[in-house]
């Protein structure tokens, strides 16, 4: 009895093994379907984008509204980060990170680090970081990941025309996101209400 239960435990975790095998597979090819922009002019890119909106992530938990980033590029090629937001206490939240090209062909993909350890920023603790849509003024971005649990619409202004912002959720949609896990960023000079992006269109 002993070992037909071993048995029978046996087969079922090689099935369990090869069911999580398989939805691993699947993940990842659903996953590829999330497409990068061919290029990015990084110097254009550089300077200060208003957070419009964004899946919520637990290291942004503290920010209530006017989150913005800001990328410089630095000697060496790697670009400096720096995001702050305003907390419900009303101070700013600040964090600093590093940036650089996940590969030097595509410049559309980056790998961003906010973990500094001996002086230095450590890439091994990075996260991708794909420009997904782009306007070709550089006026507003699309922000996304490959397994697509993160994304962010950033735009130069704190407010974007409903054109446009229509614009951005069918180009969202397009990539595979449900644009209404994406939660509006309230910004001063924008819009206030915190809401899903799917419903921002009136």
């Amino acid at each position: 009895m002993l070992v037909q239960v071993k048995s029978m435990m046996g087969r079922a975790s090689a099935l369990v093994a090869s069911i999580a095998l398989m939805s691993v597979c699947a993940g990842v090819a659903h996953a590829s379907d999330v497409k990068a922009v061919e290029k990015v002019d990084l110097e254009r890119y550089q300077g200060k984008w208003h957070e419009i909106a964004a899946i919520p992530q637990f290291f942004q938990r503290k920010c209530v509204r006017d989150t913005v980033a800001e990328y410089t590029k630095l000697e060496g090629g790697d670009i400096r980060v720096e995001n702050t937001c305003t907390r419900a206490d009303s101070g700013r939240e600040r964090a600093e990170g590093r940036a650089r090209l996940y590969d030097s062909a595509e410049t559309s993909k980056l790998t961003v680090t906010f973990l500094e350890l001996f002086g230095a920023y450590r890439y091994w603790a990075g996260g991708d970081y794909w420009v997904i849509e782009l306007d070709p003024n550089y006026q507003w971005v699309v922000v996304g990941h490959p397994t697509r649990k993160y994304g962010w619409v950033l735009s130069r202004n704190p407010a974007l025309a409903l054109p446009t912002l229509a614009e951005i959720i069918g180009r969202i949609k397009a990539q595979g996101y449900d644009a209404c896990e994406f939660l509006i960023t309230p910004q001063t000079g924008g819009l206030t209400i915190k809401r899903p992006l799917c419903n921002a269109i009136p």
